[in-house]
């Protein structure tokens, strides 16, 4: 049985992110990150579609927000460090009907207390300065927002890691997390370890980490869909750099939306629809165990019962790039279905609570040994070194008992 300091169990953004920050603040700390994948960044890190949020629409005083701010200007930092592509381009963010305005004012608000000091209203016409294909009645400058490849950041990392002792280990798949006398037990597929802390930062699969410690967790995953198309070279000019819509305050996603990325390509997308699958990039992937341990939350039948119409009009657009091509039409009405070549797609790990809640800010379940990271959705990828910290922080006392 191995022996280490700190197992951390995940391999994504946010668990290296947690190992580079330990490693930092306690040199000689041994470390290891297990894997369950072939390499890093397989799932939600490497899904993504690359921007450096700036912390615009996370409710003030919320981890989200604080974190957010935070691990921005360190992922510039790490960037700039590493010799990462990335470039901060801005992004507009568009009010399409006088309805939307006064949710408009609220992102404004928002960001302001967030300290986006240099966020500022657009007109119709400043729109069409930045943006000349796209359409609204108002428009929000958010000149903080940019775009990198994390799976680079995320290979960056652990280059990091293991320059300063800390392993990376794959083709270790968790079956078993147990705390005993002043330590945790970490079962896997091939090995067992024993550490003085262990941090899962599962992703997909967070709440299954999590149960195992916590017999009553109060929330479970599910996984969501976000399907993408690309825009033919024809059709790039349409795009300068990412053009958002106002986001609907009932739900933790964005919208349909355009993002240039870093390589230069334009995607489109992505819509929410709930996957069969904890990792059901495919649209007919589908694994009954994920399915009924879905159905079987409380919550998840009393989202369904609120959000079912949503839902349908989610899967219509899934099913129909016409429908899907007619909500980016309302953004940049040019947009035609023979501009759209479909893109490999996402799963987001949305966790809820019993009572149908979708949680909007990054959750952590903690005990003497073991802390789990039980929700870190978008935007934990720009927040991941700030979020790796904030971990840190909270874990040194635990190494010194």
């Amino acid at each position: 049985m191995s022996e280490t300091d700190v197992v951390i169990v995940g391999g994504g953004i946010v668990g290296l992110a947690t190992a580079l920050k330990l490693l930092e603040r306690h040199p000689g700390l041994s470390v290891e990150v297990l894997e369950k994948e072939s390499d890093v960044a397989r799932h939600q890190t490497g899904h993504n579609s690359g921007v450096i949020h700036s912390g615009l629409y996370y409710k003030p005083g919320s981890l989200k927000a604080s974190l957010c701010v935070t691990g921005y200007r360190r992922l510039l930092d790490f960037c700039e460090q590493q010799n990462i592509p990335h470039e901060v381009c801005g992004k507009v963010v568009v009010a399409v009907n006088e309805h939307q305005v006064s949710q408009l004012d609220e992102l404004e608000r928002r960001g302001q207390a967030n300290g986006l000091t240099q966020i500022r209203r657009l007109t119709p016409l400043e729109m069409k300065d930045r943006e000349p294909h796209c359409t609204g009645v108002a428009g929000l400058f958010v000149p903080y927002t940019g775009i990198v490849d994390y799976t680079l950041v995320s290979q960056a990392m652990r280059r990091q890691i293991e320059s300063l002792g800390g392993l990376v280990s794959f083709g270790h798949r968790v079956t078993d997390i147990r705390e005993v006398s002043r330590a945790a037990r970490v079962t896997t597929n091939s090995r067992e370890l024993m550490a003085r802390h262990v941090i899962t930062c599962g992703g997909l699969h967070s709440d299954r980490l999590a149960r195992q410690t916590i017999d009553d967790l109060d929330l479970r995953i599910l996984p969501f869909r976000g399907e993408y198309f690309v825009l033919r070279n024809s059709a790039k000019h349409l795009v300068r750099n990412l053009i958002y819509p106002v986001p609907n305050p009932a739900f933790p996603f964005l919208g349909v939306h355009f993002t240039r990325m870093i390589d230069g390509s334009v995607e489109c997308g992505p819509n929410a629809v709930l996957a069969f699958a904890r990792e059901g990039y495919g649209k007919t992937t589908f694994k009954m165990r994920d399915v009924l341990e879905t159905i079987a939350w409380p919550g998840f039948r009393r989202v369904a019962a609120r959000y079912w119409k949503t839902g349908l009009e989610e899967y219509r657009r899934s099913f129909s790039k016409r429908a899907f091509v007619r909500a980016l039409q309302v953004l940049i009405p040019e947009v035609v279905e023979d501009d759209l070549i479909a893109a490999p797609a996402g799963v987001r790990a949305q966790a809820c609570d019993n009572r149908g809640n979708l949680l909007d800010d990054f959750a952590l379940r903690e005990s003497a040994r073991v802390t789990h990271v039980c929700n870190a959705p978008s935007p934990a990828a720009t927040a991941s070194l700030a979020i790796g910290e904030y971990i840190a922080t909270r874990v040194d006392s635990r190494l010194e008992a």
